[in-house]
């Protein structure tokens, strides 16, 4: 593997400049403190979704000041800006009604790409936090009940004491490339038809990274890769992944498909996928993700893609 002086440098959800504020949180309950001070901001989550606005037409998430209401196991405690402002992102079963024209409730996939990078890494780190909560109510060691410690990081076990902390599950994706510069894209079989991405998978338990991204190709679609270069990473909280991006060149150009987890691979010179998503035959991923990213650093700049305008696919690459 090698690493490349060209690597994404603009991946959305990897521009948060948030502190945690990790020795903090062990002291005391955060999210009290937090909400007892008036100039914290707070971000309303519910079923992933933020209220978000544009102002001067930029899009913004909508923060408010604390209310009386707030905290208890709803309350999640993000970190702090530079001047040391607060964010508290409080989950609801459900989302309001947004009032106003520029004002509506958006995912993370659908706003990602388009906020500052506060706002991007308070999202994508509340986004993160909530899924975690939602499914982890209960001991993974013997079932017993757990509550919420350190703002919302820490769940410990009502029974047996043990602590539990956010996971995050490392996935590689990877560009393919052949010898006349073509890009392999394909699809799942969960996938709507014309929805096309570059090859993607978990790591599993023992294995690196590297070694990750020769046995997902070789079994997704049978080729062998070389000259594998580390392009970036960034956080896909879907529910709790981080991608880790490749570029790698093919031996070869037959492909032979895994029917469970690909049903249609393609080869594309820039030409060819640029007027394809560009016309709507192909869709591409969202702006958001790193599997665009890398598409569009293949091919040299921006992709025009019709599937932009439609609603977001929730997949996970």
């Amino acid at each position: 593997m090698s690493l490349d002086s060209e690597a994404l440098l603009d991946l959305s959800l990897s521009r948060g400049t948030l502190h945690r504020n990790g020795n903090g949180r062990r002291e005391g309950d955060p999210i009290a403190k937090a909400l007892a001070d008036a100039s914290t901001r707070v971000v309303d989550i519910a079923d992933g979704r933020v209220l978000t606005c544009r102002v001067d037409g930029r899009l913004r998430l909508v923060h408010r000041a604390p209310r009386f209401d707030d905290g208890g196991e709803s309350g999640l405690y993000l970190g702090h800006d530079d001047d040391g402002t607060n964010y508290v992102a409080i989950v609801h079963e459900g989302p309001e009604s947004a009032s106003g024209p520029d004002r509506g409730w958006r995912s993370l996939r659908e706003a990602g790409a388009d906020l500052d990078d506060t706002d991007s890494g308070v999202l994508t780190t509340a986004v993160a936090l909530a899924n975690w909560h939602a499914r982890h109510r209960f001991c993974p060691r013997c079932g017993g009940p757990t509550v919420v410690e350190e703002g919302g990081w820490v769940r410990r076990c009502t029974a047996d004491g043990s602590q539990h902390y956010p996971r995050t599950d490392a996935a590689i994706i990877v560009a393919v490339v052949d010898d006349d510069e073509r890009i392999l894209l394909a699809r799942g079989p969960h996938w709507p038809e014309g929805r096309l991405s570059v090859l993607a998978g978990f790591v599993e338990a023992g294995e690196s990274l590297e070694a990750a991204v020769h046995r997902e190709v070789m079994e997704e679609v049978g080729l062998s890769v070389i000259d594998l270069v580390y392009k970036g990473n960034q956080p896909w909280p879907f529910p709790a992944s981080l991608m880790v991006g490749y570029t790698a060149h093919a031996t070869g150009t037959e492909v032979t498909l895994d029917p469970a987890e690909i049903v249609e691979a393609h080869w594309f010179t820039r030409g060819e996928l640029s007027f394809a998503a560009r016309s709507g035959e192909v869709g591409i991923p969202p702006r958001v993700s790193i599997a665009r990213q890398l598409i569009e650093h293949w091919h040299g700049g921006p992709i025009e893609a019709a599937s932009d305008s439609r609603p977001t696919v929730e997949a996970t690459r």
